[in-house]
């Protein structure tokens, strides 16, 4: 199972927190991380193996949407800091868009998130 991981800045550590607490069953099931930029450097930094791609203003949201129409991509843990502007809000809605299309499970929050891995 490969799960695309994505945070704002703004979200970030918690991010690192979730992955952190959720390490066992990460590592129980054999799951392959990716990451956009930043989030994958921290992801790593935690003792994680990720592959990076581009930051997500760069390119890197296009890239995970791209891997998802592939059928690459089994969900998206994409914590999303909803009071802050973002100048490629385009990507973001796109990629959203296309986890519909495909139907690929999606959480933007911890809440969400945490049922995910329950269901894992």
């Amino acid at each position: 199972m490969t799960i695309a991981i994505i945070a704002h800045n703004g979200k970030k550590a918690e991010m690192v927190q979730f992955l952190n607490e959720n390490r066992s069953i990460l590592e129980a099931k054999d799951i392959k991380l990716i990451a956009t930029g930043t989030t994958g450097q921290k992801t790593e930094a935690a003792g994680f193996e990720v592959e990076k791609l581009l930051s997500g203003p760069l390119g890197g949201d296009a890239q995970i949407a791209c891997r998802l129409a592939e059928g690459k991509v089994d969900m998206i843990i994409f914590f999303r800091d909803p009071m802050d502007k973002h100048p490629h809000e385009p990507d973001i809605f796109m990629l959203m868009r296309l986890c519909d299309v495909h139907d690929i499970p999606l959480a933007t929050n911890p809440s969400t998130a945490k049922l995910l891995m329950k269901a894992i």
